[in-house]
């Protein structure tokens, strides 16, 4: 008895000078991360391929593991981002895929949540990359306004940060975005919008009415292929254009859920919560419909984002995923932020891992 207590004293001593000097141990484990996040080049460590990684895989709703919606499309050397909701910029930085390797971002519509994030993207990717020509964002005739407004709202703070580190460390000319507008492609059509480095990017109509415009997006390098949904309803269009793709990228709302939260907000009086709840569903994909669209295009894996709603407790997400199995026999994902899926450009794999 006595050695074991002569154990737990010695362990004792050991955690009461740990914690201690947990001051001088937090600042060494600080100085390595840091060393090692500036030195490290997810990008370069990837191999030759496609790979898609969710910034944002969620909705306009707070949910802890899931930001606003945001896709980064990886292909060789090159960065594009899908949308811009709140959180999706500071996901990058964390996963280590920073904003400032960002060659363009695409919209595939306007809805606040999808494009909430945009100023701070394009800021991160000046100040993080010393940019010295401003970030194109591409999308349908109106991306115009949207970049017009966001540029106004920066013009104070792009001052300062110049007269604060000076224009070689952030030059002027790099500040804020640039808008490559594109007519709303009419069905069936799927005009190449963005080409670099042997990548290729089309967009396509979508059907989120009354949202207009709305697309989505198919990306194409060394013979790998994903297609980005944006928000959609269940659209032929879409499942047309994902035609046997790799990898299909879907939105999806669970109408069994959402009814949860419509019925709440009735019992407790809230008539407009009520009623938005009930108009949601009509403009989104159901989750068994979205993997009907996958089985239906003969795509290999399904992921899904912007989900909605949050699946805040668990088991959640077996009540979202029911049926899905069932009507889509390839590869299954549920996103969240920091999945990444990675289409090697030698074969035809698909690989999901989490950052």
């Amino acid at each position: 008895m006595s050695k074991r207590i002569g154990i737990a004293i010695a362990v004792a001593l050991l955690l009461v000078g740990v914690w201690s000097c947990r001051a001088p141990i937090a600042l060494r484990v600080m100085e390595r991360g840091l060393a090692r996040n500036m030195a490290g080049d997810p990008i370069g460590e990837l191999p030759d391929g496609l790979h898609v990684l969710l910034c944002g895989a969620g909705g306009p709703l707070p949910d802890p593991v899931r930001s606003g919606p945001c896709v980064a499309v990886i292909a060789g050397e090159t960065m594009v981002v899908v949308d811009a909701g709140t959180g999706g910029a500071r996901n990058l930085q964390r996963t280590g895929f920073v904003p400032g390797r960002t060659s363009a971002a695409f919209l595939t519509h306007f809805h606040s949540d999808h494009i909430d994030g945009l100023g701070e993207l394009a800021l991160l990717r000046w100040t993080g990359g010393a940019h010295s020509e401003p970030l194109p964002v591409h999308g349908p005739d109106g991306v115009e306004e949207i970049v017009a407004g966001f540029t106004q709202a920066y013009r104070r703070d792009v001052g300062y940060r110049v007269a604060h580190h000076g224009e070689a460390t952030v030059p002027p000319s790099g500040a804020g975005m640039r808008a490559v507008p594109f007519a709303l492609p009419s069905p069936g059509e799927t005009p190449v919008v963005f080409s670099s480095g042997g990548l290729e990017v089309r967009a396509f109509l979508v059907d989120h009415s009354p949202v207009e415009p709305a697309v989505g997006y198919r990306f194409d390098y060394q013979g790998r292929s994903v297609v980005i949904s944006g928000d959609t309803a269940r659209s032929a269009n879409l499942e047309a254009c994902a035609k046997g793709v790799d990898l299909l990228v879907h939105e999806a709302l669970s109408p069994e859920l959402v009814v949860r939260i419509h019925e709440a907000a009735k019992a407790a009086g809230r008539t407009n919560l009520a009623k938005i709840t009930a108009d949601i569903p009509d403009y989104h994909t159901s989750p068994v419909d979205a993997a009907r669209v996958a089985q239906s295009a003969g795509v290999a894996h399904l992921l899904y984002y912007h989900i909605v709603p949050p699946l805040l407790v668990p088991g959640l997400d077996r009540v979202f995923l029911a049926g899905v199995s069932d009507a889509f026999d390839g590869g299954i994902t549920l996103g969240r932020d920091g999945t990444l899926v990675s289409l090697p450009a030698a074969g035809d794999g698909v690989e999901v891992s989490e950052r």
